[in-house]
């Protein structure tokens, strides 16, 4: 049973008003900014590799192994930057205490990018032997570590400033950067896999967006840290009690909240993959479709998935957040009894099947960090929000492409949709015992 709920700070819609009052500064339009520029930069960094993990590592990394042997351990490598991330995530909660959240963003990011930018010169396996993939581990390590450190409590200072009426909108803003991140990252890399040889793409095509990824990463670093560094937000975190708690005390206190807060978005994280990194791997392991196809139709699909996430705001507004991810958990159910079929079902089948799944994914992932947060009072909020999406990914993203992959070369696809089925579940089972995401009354 979920510990009792501490007393609520004032109607968030009076906050803002005075906010502005004292710091004339401070609006969230700004704030909205900062969110999107940060979640977009890490979702691109995210997606870049994944799909380095599909069309490039197994060559490059494990060129001894079968394809679908080297995808698996290239999906294994992929998976420990979400095992890292809770550590990531207690180091450097302990450097935003001590030295401030503007030292903690800059180490965090510039490890991300020295992380990231280094892959793009990582050599093969012809090159060094073993090494390779254990240099590749290393650097996957070491971006789990910073994404843990990249938790900037903007989108909890956000969603703490949302009117009562609109927090559902605010609440699906900072997972725009999601779809807005596949849509680059995947038009990079389809725009070098058509346009190049495969020579020149092994050799060095498939580097750049790791470049572009650095740069990213450089730009986001300065528009969030001119946000959170200034004397106004500063202020404004602090009259919202958004500091960093302990990570053990935060456990303590409410550990069933961070536990529960994980499951709830399972539906959408197990959903996330079958529409974005495993349907890649499956079309280039067991079908003749060149992959820089299957990748202009994903981005096509992440751009139906920022129009279901909008629309997410304004379902969750009408009807409640609570009652949307219900909604969205028993559709996404529904939709693992006949997603393999359209997967496996030509063109046509294809193309339905990430329509159709990127609509479901936008409106139950729109919501997933507003239902992850809102459990949490403001004392909390910024290291419980921190931990409850480490532990989600960890549980529902990190071994989802191997899990599934496995499961579908061995039983085929339709284990894929038991897997997603399961997701779902896990999510009814965690709304219904996580009643505080039930509207308030009136």
């Amino acid at each position: 049973m979920v510990a009792a709920a501490e007393p609520s700070p004032q109607p968030l819609g009076q906050e803002l008003p005075e906010a502005h009052a004292r710091h004339g500064e401070v609006n969230p339009g700004e704030i909205a900014v900062g969110v999107i520029i940060g979640r977009t930069s890490e979702f691109f960094d995210f997606f870049v590799y994944a799909i380095a993990s599909v069309v490039v590592f197994p060559q490059l990394v494990f060129p001894d192994a079968d394809p679908l042997t080297g995808t698996l351990y290239s999906f294994a490598i992929f998976a420990l930057a979400f095992v890292a991330r809770p550590f990531g995530t207690a180091l450097f909660m302990a450097i935003d205490r001590a030295h401030g959240r503007g030292t903690k963003l800059t180490i965090a990011l510039f490890l991300l990018g020295c992380s990231t930018v280094a892959v793009a010169f990582l050599p093969g396996q012809a090159q060094i032997g073993a090494a390779s993939p254990l240099l590749l581990a290393l650097l996957r390590i070491g971006q789990g570590l910073a994404l843990g450190g990249t938790w900037d409590g903007l989108a909890s200072l956000l969603a703490l400033n949302a009117p009562r009426q609109r927090r559902g909108w605010y609440a699906m803003i900072p997972q725009l950067g999601a779809p807005l991140g596949l849509i680059v990252a995947s038009g990079l890399f389809a725009f070098f896999l058509g346009s190049l040889s495969a020579e020149d793409f092994f050799d060095w095509g498939w580097r750049y967006p790791f470049f572009v990824a650095f740069a990213i990463n450089v730009v986001a670093l300065f528009a969030r840290l001119r946000i959170v560094v200034t004397p106004d937000y500063t202020k404004l975190f602090e009259s919202q009690a958004l500091q960093p708690a302990p990570v053990g005390a935060t456990l303590r206190a409410h550990w069933r909240d961070v536990v529960i807060g994980a499951f709830t978005p399972l539906a959408s994280f197990a959903l996330f993959h079958m529409v974005t990194v495993f349907p890649l791997s499956w079309v280039f392991l067991f079908t003749r479709q060149a992959p820089a196809r299957f990748l202009a139709i994903e981005a096509a699909g992440a751009v139906i998935g920022v129009l279901a996430i909008i629309a997410s705001g304004m379902v969750a507004d009408r009807i409640g957040r609570r009652a949307l991810l219900g909604v969205t958990a028993v559709a996404i159910a529904a939709f693992s009894g006949f997603a393999p079929q359209l997967l496996d079902g030509g063109d046509i089948g294809e193309a339905v099947f990430m329509a159709l799944g990127f609509v479901l994914l936008g409106l139950a992932f729109g919501q997933s960090s507003g239902a992850v947060a809102s459990a949490f009072p403001n004392a909390y909020r910024y290291t419980g929000s921190a931990l409850t999406a480490d532990l989600a990914w960890l549980v529902g993203a990190g071994f989802a492409p191997l899990v599934a992959l496995i499961l579908s070369s061995r039983f085929g696809l339709i284990a894929a949709g038991a897997y997603l089925l399961s997701g779902a579940v896990c999510t009814l089972v965690a709304l219904a015992l996580n009643r505080r995401l039930a509207p308030p009354p009136g």
